[in-house]
């Protein structure tokens, strides 16, 4: 059975997409290859402890039922038991989705598996790592995430939007950067142009502020 590095398991209300506000497990795995910018969670880059798949698993049976649970990083497809994880979490009954940045390949993973998908904007620092083969595995119960740090992402991010028709794949999500974006600005420049998406706030940061485990 595989073996995984895990920085966190912890519930807590979903934060983003369309299951926020909903009760989760999230399970926070090590290692990312990525460097954003604008990152968050900094703290999984390293450390953590492995665990099996199993062990993995149990460890979120043993907490307050939930009905979803969401496997995070770091960048949890770095791990090659990321997958086996999935499919374990889903056989035991959880609405499970994976957080991904989209730099790694997303084919294999189980088609039970909510994929939500963050495309590198160019503020991000990361944008030349995004794997745009991966947007043609993308289907409707799937979202899009990206994240903008100024006019000049969303602009970005609405020629992207438009050239890969990507309201046609799935639902499209844009979020301003935590302490850099205004949400009301991102919200009207997205009414100006009714671009097909959806404005998204961090609702856990809104509730907690930056606190690690929320």
């Amino acid at each position: 059975m595989a073996q995984l590095r895990v920085t966190e398991i912890f519930r807590s209300l979903q934060g983003e997409g369309l299951a926020a506000g909903l009760p989760t497990v999230f399970v926070r795995l090590t290692g990312c290859p990525l460097r954003c910018r604008y990152c968050d969670t900094a703290y999984a880059f390293s450390g953590g402890e492995t665990m099996s798949v199993a062990a993995v698993v149990e460890a979120v049976r043993a907490l307050p039922p939930a009905p979803a649970a969401c496997v995070t990083g770091g960048e949890p497809l770095a791990q090659a038991g990321c997958r086996e994880l999935l499919s374990r979490l889903c056989d035991a009954g959880y609405a499970v989705s994976l957080e991904t940045s989209g730099a790694l390949d997303i084919g294999g993973i189980d088609p039970r598996v909510t994929v939500v998908m963050d495309l590198k904007t160019p503020g991000s620092g990361e944008s030349g790592r995004n794997r745009w083969a991966n947007l043609g595995r993308l289907r409707p119960q799937d979202q899009v995430k990206l994240v903008l740090t100024d006019r000049a992402d969303y602009e970005w991010a609405r020629e992207v939007v438009v050239r890969h028709r990507l309201d046609a794949r799935c639902t499209v999500l844009l979020a301003p950067a935590w302490g850099e974006l205004e949400a009301a600005t991102l919200a009207e420049w997205i009414l100006a142009d009714a671009l097909p998406v959806r404005l998204q706030l961090q609702l856990h940061k809104l509730l907690w502020g930056e606190v690690r485990g929320r």
